[in-house]
């Protein structure tokens, strides 16, 4: 059995686009044992994937607000000592950042990376025992399965393949999932485009779930919720019970966020709503129905929204 180490930290939607790469590894090289380095908050989504045997979980981002505590210390040795333990064939660095690269160095095991001209931070190159060309004009899910491939000496099939499994729904109707809440206000689409669309969306019988992960999310849920009659919140909760959520939705319209990936991932009906960013990169890709709208030249009405919205229910 070969013991394969893959660092791909954050964030959501970096995570869920690993998925497929985790997929091909398992189907190509029988008998992989492959373990997985991610942020503490995604674990239980990389815990979802059937292939993977272990989960890693690391902490830098609470880590670096915390430095001058002494338990953190000790939980920085702690991971250290936890990831040296064992001797791994391969360490594949899928993430490419000078940190993923640090995390691939205290790890035992010949290290993978892309080469100085495939990555964002060039630097982290110098870190790996083998670097791969990779061009950066595809697609996320493209370039981590590509160097996966590389690095475990096949080549991907044509097909997308997130690897994960539905979980057994609830008979309690038809739900939409709205994904409102997005990392940046550049990326958010209007309250009022929102509204029309979940009313719609109600006169179709299909009731309007709201999640949300911030405060800030959480009171736009509740705003959204009161202009759209027999919607609901959802409450705060771990993402992979927001996972099965949207894995048993009738639809998902999100705007450029990483739960949107999941909907991909799960072959849920969906409507990509894009802001000011470009899909091209990074995208919602797979097998399921979608339809991908607006951009970095600006977002779609609401009115455009639905009428893909409808298309896709139909």
């Amino acid at each position: 059995m070969s013991d394969i180490l893959i660092i791909k930290t954050s964030s959501l939607g970096d995570v869920v686009h690993q998925m497929p790469a985790m997929t091909d590894a398992a189907r190509a090289v029988p008998g992989l044992r492959l373990s997985w380095v991610v942020e503490e908050a995604f674990a239980p989504l990389a815990r979802l994937h059937p292939a993977v045997a272990d989960v890693i979980p690391v902490a830098t981002r609470r880590w670096r607000s915390q430095l001058a505590s002494r338990a953190i210390w000790r939980e920085i040795g702690d991971f250290g000592t936890r990831l040296r333990e064992p001797d791994f064939d391969k360490v594949i660095d899928t993430q490419g950042l000078i940190r993923s690269a640090v995390i691939a160095r205290l790890a035992q095991g010949e290290r993978h990376g892309y080469d100085a001209g495939s990555i964002r931070e060039p630097l982290a190159a110098r870190v790996y025992n083998v670097r791969h060309t990779v061009r950066r004009d595809l697609h996320a899910v493209t370039r981590n399965r590509l160097l996966t491939g590389f690095a475990l000496g096949y080549q991907p099939s044509a097909e997308i393949d997130y690897g994960l499994i539905r979980p057994p729904r609830a008979d309690d109707g038809a739900y939409a999932v709205l994904l409102h809440g997005t990392s940046r206000v550049s990326k958010e689409w209007r309250a009022e485009d929102w509204i029309e669309t979940g009313r719609w969306l109600q006169s179709r019988g299909v009731q309007v779930v709201l999640p949300w992960g911030t405060e800030a999310e959480r009171q736009l849920a509740e705003q959204l919720c009161s202009a759209i009659a027999g919607s609901r919140v959802l409450p705060r909760q771990r993402l992979d019970l927001t996972a099965q959520v949207i894995a048993n939705a009738a639809l998902v319209v999100g705007v450029d966020t990483g739960l949107m990936h999941l909907a991909a991932a799960y072959r849920v009906p969906l409507v990509g709503i894009y802001v000011s960013t470009d899909p091209g990169l990074t995208g919602p890709v797979g097998s399921g129905p979608m339809r991908v709208l607006g951009g970095k030249s600006g977002a779609p009405s609401a009115r455009q929204a639905i009428e893909a919205a409808e298309r896709l229910l139909d």
